[in-house]
């Protein structure tokens, strides 16, 4: 069997621990569907993927078995409408490619009130803590690609604008509360659960 390791998919367990049972998910960016199609495995009763690419998301839904709580949509998720919240949104290695404030304002919305945000992205090396896990990533990387296999997706790459100190001050103002944690493997972390008393969608 193919691997399916990669620097994205070793954090997909923060995604799994943040599904709570009968949730409904949203995952942005989900490119062929692989977050998607564990996060249904995992108990979502419905996950929607969505994605820029049209041969992505044509992959994920060839991918999905014609399971009816899977589905994919086409769209740029910065400007399609909020029409519904939920209980779960995940954003793995996507938010670096728009603009990160008017990103994590629409991750926002879609989170609905007592939902969690998972958001799992790179940004650049900016100070001595960054360089040190960035050093520990580059040893750490072939001895696991060696054990585990490596899964070369096919989405498009970009390299990141804004540094993790950037990242990290941009969340704390918008999410307030969010759990920020620079990782291995160039990436970090955001985790956040919107207020119990969420806005209502009109004043989204």
């Amino acid at each position: 069997m193919a691997s399916s390791w990669n620097h994205n998919s070793h954090f997909y367990p923060l995604a799994r621990r943040a599904l709570l049972p009968g949730t409904r998910a949203l995952d942005l960016g989900c490119g062929e569907g692989l977050l998607s199609r564990e996060l249904r495995n995992a108990g979502a009763v419905h996950v929607l993927g969505v994605d820029l690419s049209p041969a992505m998301v044509q992959s994920a839904r060839e991918r999905s078995g014609g399971d009816a709580g899977l589905e994919y949509h086409v769209a740029d998720f910065l400007t399609m409408p909020v029409t519904e919240r939920f209980g779960l949104v995940t954003c793995f290695a996507t938010l670096h490619h728009v603009d990160l404030e008017a990103g994590l304002e629409r991750l926002k919305a879609f989170t609905a009130p007592g939902g969690r945000l998972v958001v799992v992205g790179l940004a650049r090396t900016s100070g001595p803590v960054d360089l040190a896990l960035s050093l520990a990533s580059f040893l750490l990387d072939p001895l696991v690609k060696a054990r585990r296999g490596y899964w070369d997706h096919p989405a498009p790459l970009a390299d990141p604008e804004h540094s993790y100190a950037e990242v990290r001050a941009v969340a704390a103002r918008l999410l307030p509360g969010a759990r920020f944690r620079r990782r291995l493997f160039y990436r970090f972390s955001l985790e956040w659960t919107a207020p119990a008393e969420g806005t209502a969608l009109s004043d989204v």
